[in-house]
């Protein structure tokens, strides 16, 4: 599920903590902002296929 709580993307450089919001901008700055969330998963992840197995057998 994607959130709709979004971080201004220039926050380090700006700000002196991040800054939310649920616009496409910043309203301190002007600056674009992205999606807060961290991706669940990542794609490349080259132990996701023993994890998953792993869960998966102490499921029972």
């Amino acid at each position: 599920m994607k959130s709709d709580i979004r971080v201004c993307s220039e926050w380090r450089e700006r700000h002196d903590r991040p800054r939310y919001t649920l616009s496409a901008t910043c309203p301190d700055c002007g600056a674009t902002t992205e999606n807060s969330a961290p991706a669940p998963f990542d794609p490349e992840d080259p132990y996701g296929e023993y994890r998953r197995a792993l869960k998966r057998r102490h499921r029972c």
